[in-house]
């Protein structure tokens, strides 16, 4: 990624199994937020974390796919589309991220306003709701959560390292 050598350590495989339990865990356990039109989906708090090791977009990507598998539109978009856009999100977060110190706040915006705007097309082909019915509050909702995991990694960071 951007330059660095593509080694998956021990460690990495470690922040990945966590990530990923984190993530689904956290959907699960707050499923009546996390799904349906007007979502708030917590679990997004971690999802900055991925500015500093771009092996958390594995785990994102893991946990989303387990997270939906809770969700009452499980299917080929939840289960397919969704992680694939993830993933992908989770990718350019961190690449962009990488540009400006890996900042958490980066990386949060990019998956933010990638996740939106793929859940407001996911709810338009399962439900056909108009994407500018879902986007605005989707969005809103995406860039809090961003912005309270960036908030809390970087306070994180001022007394361990964890990545």
């Amino acid at each position: 990624m951007g330059g660095k050598q593509l080694k998956i350590t021990s460690k990495d495989l470690s922040l990945i199994a966590i990530f990923a339990s984190l993530y689904a865990v956290l959907v699960y356990l707050l499923a009546p937020i996390s799904f349906y039109v007007l979502q708030f989906r917590v679990a997004g708090i971690i999802r900055p974390a991925i500015a500093k090791k771009w092996v958390l977009a594995i785990g994102y990507t893991i946990g989303v796919v387990v997270g939906n598998l809770f969700s009452p539109f499980v299917g080929i978009y939840e289960l397919l589309f969704m992680p694939i856009m993830s993933f992908i999100a989770g990718i350019i977060g961190y690449i962009l991220a990488t540009k400006f110190n890996n900042n958490y706040l980066v990386t949060g915006i990019v998956i933010a306003t990638i996740i939106p705007l793929s859940v407001s097309w996911m709810l338009n082909q399962v439900l056909s709701i108009p994407l500018l019915a879902t986007l605005p509050y989707l969005f809103i909702s995406e860039q809090i959560v961003c912005f309270l995991g960036s908030t809390i990694f970087k306070a994180i960071e001022k007394r361990y390292v964890w990545w």
